[in-house]
């Protein structure tokens, strides 16, 4: 056997070698297979022979919060649609936040707080009884301890204006008692803990240059 011979043996073994050291580390691919995708892709449109197909999938972060195809989960989409930058898991961080400083600042008395993030009506509301209070020289001594439980209820979309508005249940514990003017507890027991129920709604024109949402409804 020459050494040509000899060589292309050598090489045929190496080459073999290689091919199945590459085949354990890659794996096989037989037949057609899709190719990968994200988790969530973004909706895209393609045409492909001659039809056109849209690719898509659940956007999970409405999907995390509510029913992605029913009016609250639709009501999101189109708050999406509106400004892209929208994340309801971003805003429901911020309106936890929200929560507990609105909370607080009405316990306190703070009326420039509360004005900044209250729509008129439900400030005049918040105002009238801080007003009471004051009347009456009365003021509270409030401690936030957190909130227990936090849920998106509602959200709606108005095409027209662009206005998004969400509500959110809360449930939140805290300790809170009443003083009248000497200190002097005339209600509450500063050693029990409350628990506060809530359900806000906040609203914003989506895709306007101001990023703060007010609290425009509240209830028990």
């Amino acid at each position: 056997m020459n050494s040509s011979i000899i060589q292309l043996l050598v090489l045929a073994g190496i080459a073999l070698f290689l091919i199945l050291r590459l085949r354990n580390v890659l794996g096989t691919r037989e037949g057609f297979e899709k190719p990968r995708v994200d988790a969530v892709p973004q909706p895209t449109a393609q045409k492909k022979s001659g039809f056109e197909v849209i690719e898509g999938g659940i956007d999970q972060d409405i999907a995390d919060h509510a029913d992605p195809k029913g009016m609250v989960g639709q009501a999101l989409s189109r708050m999406k649609k509106a400004e892209p930058s929208f994340s309801v898991g971003e805003f429901l961080g911020g309106a936890k936040a929200a929560y507990e400083m609105i909370l607080m600042a009405f316990e306190n008395g703070e009326k420039e707080t509360l004005k900044q993030f209250l729509s008129d009506d439900v400030y005049t509301s918040f105002l009238s009884v801080i007003e009471n209070r004051e009347a009456e020289g009365l003021h509270i001594d409030a401690s936030f301890i957190g909130i227990r439980e936090m849920k998106l209820t509602d959200a709606t979309f108005s095409g027209v204006s662009n206005e998004g508005e969400v509500t959110i249940k809360f449930v939140a514990e805290l300790t809170s008692v009443v003083r009248d003017k000497a200190g002097v507890i005339v209600e509450g027991n500063p050693q029990e803990i409350k628990r506060q129920k809530d359900v806000w709604t906040f609203a914003r024109a989506m895709g306007s240059d101001d990023p703060n949402w007010l609290l425009v409804a509240t209830g028990g």
